[in-house]
C-alpha cells in the first residue's frame, strides 16, 4: 500500500464511490482561489494530530536520490522500493565490515520515536529523546508502507552550484527534465500502515485547519469543485445517438405455434441505461425467436404486442413474455444493439472518485450524478475490458487497482453479468 501525499490517501477497495456530494454550492471568489479539500479518514482523532502523536519504530537508514518534481504514482513507488534496497545494501555492507573487524555482534538497530503532527514530522532517539531529524510537514512529498517498512520521502533544497555526481538518479526519471533532491528515510515498525495513514490524515487535518482559519468551510470547497467538473461533462451519448437512429429501431413480426414458448432469455439492461429495459441474452435453438432470424443477442426489447417494457422490473417483463404462450403471432419493437456496452469516463484528476463500486468484476452500485453515470456505467454489468486490456480473467484486486489509478479518459467495455455467465457457460439458460 502506498500513498502519494500530493493526493489524499484512499484505500484501494471495491468501493470507488466518493464522499463528495454533487449539490451546487454558491461560487465565491474566495473559495475558488483555494485548492479542493478531500477529507482523508485515518486512525487518529484530528485534535491529537494537532498536538502530535508518537509511534515506536526502528531507524534503518537514509539515502538520497534525484526525482522529477511531480512523478507518477508508479514512479514514486519505484523510488520508495529503490530507497529500501539501497538502505538494506548499506546495512549488509556494514554488517560484513563489522564482522571482518570484530567477532562481536553487529550494532543493534536504532530505536526511535516518530513524532507526527499537522506541523512537522520529527525523529527522536528513543533513549535520549535527542532530535535526529526534523521535517516540516509541507516538505514531505511521499509516504509508503511496504509490509512492516515505512519510507518517508522529503524534498531538499538543492543549491545551483551543488554537485549531483554522488546522488543516483531515481528509477523511471526522464532525461532532460529538471531534477530535485529527495532524502528518503527508511523505518521498520509493526505499525507501518498506521504510520502512513496518520501522516496522510495529518495533511488533511492541516489543510482543514488552514481553510477554517481563512473563514472557509472545507465541505463547501470539496462540493463546489466536484460540481464544477460534473457540470462541464455531457452524458456520453453513444447510446443516445444509437437509439435515435431509425435504422436501429425495428418492428418485427414473429410466428409461433399455439402453446409454444418464445424461446428467449432476457436480462436487465442495468441501472444507468438511457432507456432501461430488457436485453435479449440467449435464444433456444429451434425456438420461434431463433427460427425467425430477425433477432440477435444484445437486442433491447422496447415493447411486445404494444405493451412497453421500458422501466418495468425484469420479473414483470418475463411474465409478459410467458403470457404469449397461446399466441401465434408476436409483434416486437426492438433496438438492435451489440451485446457489449462501451463506456467513457472522463476523470480529470485522481482526487475525483469514479463514483461506482465493483465486486468480482461486476458493477454493484452507481453514484447518481457522478462522472461514472455520465460515462455510461451500468449497475449489474460485468467489466470486460479497461483501456483496451481484457480483464475477463483478472483478479478483483487488479481490476480495482487499474480503475483507481486511471486518469483522463477511461474506456471500458461491459455487458450484463447474467448475459456474460450465459455466454461463457457458467449458467444454464432458462428459456421462456
Amino acid at each position: 500500500i502506498c500513498n502519494g501525499l500530493e493526493q489524499p490517501r484512499k484505500q484501494q477497495r471495491s468501493d470507488l464511490n466518493g464522499p463528495v456530494d454533487n449539490n451546487n454550492t454558491p461560487e465565491t471568489k474566495k473559495v475558488s482561489s483555494f485548492p479542493s479539500f478531500v477529507d482523508v479518514p485515518g486512525p487518529c482523532e484530528p485534535e491529537d494530530l494537532i498536538d502530535g502523536i508518537i509511534f515506536a519504530a526502528n531507524y534503518l537508514g537514509s539515502t538520497q536520490l534525484l526525482s522529477e518534481r511531480n512523478p507518477s504514482k508508479n514512479i514514486r513507488m519505484m523510488q520508495a522500493q529503490e530507497a529500501v534496497s539501497r538502505v538494506k545494501r548499506m546495512q549488509k555492507a556494514a554488517k560484513i565490515k563489522k564482522k571482518a573487524t570484530s567477532e562481536g555482534d553487529s550494532q543493534a538497530l536504532t530505536e526511535v520515536d516518530l513524532f507526527i503532527s499537522t506541523q512537522r514530522i520529527k525523529v527522536l532517539n528513543a533513549d535520549t529523546q535527542e532530535t535526529m531529524m526534523d521535517h516540516a510537514l509541507r516538505t514531505i512529498s511521499y509516504i509508503a508502507d511496504i509490509g512492516n517498512i515505512v519510507v518517508l520521502m522529503a524534498r531538499r533544497r538543492m543549491p545551483r552550484s551543488a554537485s549531483q555526481d554522488c546522488i543516483e538518479t531515481t528509477p523511471g526519471a526522464q532525461e532532460g527534465k529538471k531534477q530535485y533532491k529527495m532524502i528518503c528515510h527508511v523505518f521498520e515498525s509493526e505499525d507501518a500502515q498506521l504510520i502512513a495513514q496518520s501522516i496522510g490524515q495529518a495533511f488533511s487535518v492541516a489543510y482543514q485547519e488552514f481553510l477554517r482559519a481563512n473563514g472557509i468551510n472545507p465541505e463547501d470547497l470539496s462540493q463546489k469543485e466536484y460540481s464544477d467538473i460534473i457540470n462541464t461533462q455531457e452524458m456520453y451519448n453513444d447510446d443516445l445517438i444509437h437509439f435515435s437512429n431509425s435504422e436501429n429501431c425495428k418492428e418485427l413480426q414473429l410466428e409461433k405455434q399455439k402453446g409454444e414458448i418464445l424461446g428467449v432469455v432476457i436480462v436487465e439492461s442495468g441501472w444507468g441505461s438511457i432507456l432501461p429495459t430488457v436485453i435479449l441474452a440467449n435464444m433456444m435453438n429451434g425456438g420461434p425467436a431463433a427460427r425467425s432470424g430477425k433477432l440477435s443477442i444484445g437486442d433491447q426489447i422496447m415493447s411486445i404486442n404494444g405493451t412497453s417494457l421500458v422501466g418495468l422490473p425484469l420479473a414483470t417483463c418475463q411474465g409478459i413474455i410467458k403470457g404469449l404462450k397461446n399466441q401465434i403471432q408476436v409483434k416486437l419493437n426492438i433496438v438492435s444493439c451489440p451485446p457489449v456496452t462501451t463506456v467513457l469516463i472522463k476523470r480529470p484528476d485522481l482526487k475525483y472518485q469514479l463514483g461506482f463500486s465493483v465486486q468480482n468484476g461486476i458493477i454493484c452500485s452507481l453514484m447518481r450524478g457522478g462522472i461514472a453515470e455520465r460515462g455510461g456505467v451500468r449497475v449489474g454489468h460485468r467489466i470486460i475490458e479497461i483501456n483496451g486490456q481484457s480483464v475477463v480473467a483478472t483478479a478483483h484486486e487488479k481490476i480495482v487497482q487499474a480503475l483507481s489509478n486511471s486518469v483522463g479518459e477511461i474506456h471500458m467495455k461491459t455487458m450484463p453479468a447474467a448475459m456474460f455467465r450465459l455466454l461463457t457457460g457458467q449458467e444454464t439458460p432458462l428459456y421462456i
